[in-house]
């Protein structure tokens, strides 16, 4: 009964938030561009269709997805299961005790990236507009290990207290770097690409890995901690992204190199 309730709270909450949008747009479009909406009857179904989604997605993070983040990190850093000797002070555990941290948050970050729904549509977009010369799952196997080493070193930081800012510069430098020398046709969807990785899947888990990672490890707050993950889940696919574009440009050359000395020889051979 109580989850019905809430469900129900969360659909009429979603209802107040996207009631401003609808409003804007049909207002914008009797004023400004002139006319009724076309296809009032399927915009407005399709309106309550996304109000009732949003309402049950919330529910699902609520009931599901923020408790399960928090109570991985809580069994993945517990002295039991860190150490074989559960006798032993917690403040003897190193960052090195935490590899199962880092592989789950690898785990997980290139799995949700991977079930990323605008992910999936940037792909498809891409390969469409690009005449198949950026494949679909190449871009999203690109984004999902750029997310996975975001989060993976996002959860290293955390259990280091290592300033975030330290990381950020570093990453960004990086990011900069590569612009300068990555194709031009790849680097505007490299940035985009950080954006549609972390959506809908990603944003939930991998928060509530950061706050639960953090509420876990001694001497670490989950306010100044525990947030962060997703700036590394959207920073790193930037750079592998730009990584793929370099690298499928130095196959193009060494494939083309390979090709003008076959025709060399072969000149050579038809002269003979």
């Amino acid at each position: 009964m109580d989850l019905a309730i809430n469900a129900l709270r969360f659909i009429a909450n979603s209802a107040l938030d996207v009631l401003p949008i609808a409003i804007f747009l049909f207002v914008f479009q009797r004023v400004v561009i002139g006319g009724p909406m076309p296809n009032r009857n399927r915009i407005l179904i399709g309106f309550g269709f996304v109000i009732v989604g949003l309402g049950l997605f919330l529910v699902g993070l609520e009931q599901t997805l923020f408790p399960l983040g928090r109570l991985m990190a809580q069994q993945l850093t517990s002295p039991e299961f860190l150490m074989s000797d559960a006798a032993n002070s917690v403040s003897i555990l190193t960052w090195q005790d935490f590899y199962w941290v880092y592989i789950f948050a690898a785990a997980i970050g290139f799995s949700t990236a991977m079930a990323e729904p605008a992910l999936i549509a940037v792909s498809m977009k891409a390969n469409s507009v690009s005449a198949g010369a950026i494949g679909v799952t190449g871009l999203r196997v690109a984004v999902a290990i750029g997310v996975s080493v975001g989060v993976s070193l996002g959860c290293f930081r955390i259990i280091t207290g290592l300033p975030l800012q330290y990381f950020i510069t570093g990453v960004y430098l990086v990011v900069i770097l590569q612009t300068a020398m990555a194709p031009k046709l790849i680097v505007p969807l490299a940035y985009d690409s950080g954006g549609v990785a972390t959506s809908t899947v990603t944003v939930p888990l991998v928060t509530a890995l950061g706050l639960g990672l953090a509420e876990a490890v001694p001497g670490r707050s989950p306010l100044l901690d525990g947030f962060g993950l997703v700036a590394f889940a959207c920073l790193f696919p930037i750079i592998s992204v730009l990584a793929y574009g370099q690298l499928a440009a130095l196959r193009e050359r060494v494939s083309t190199s390979n090709g003008d000395q076959r025709d060399t020889e072969q000149e050579e051979n038809h002269a003979l």
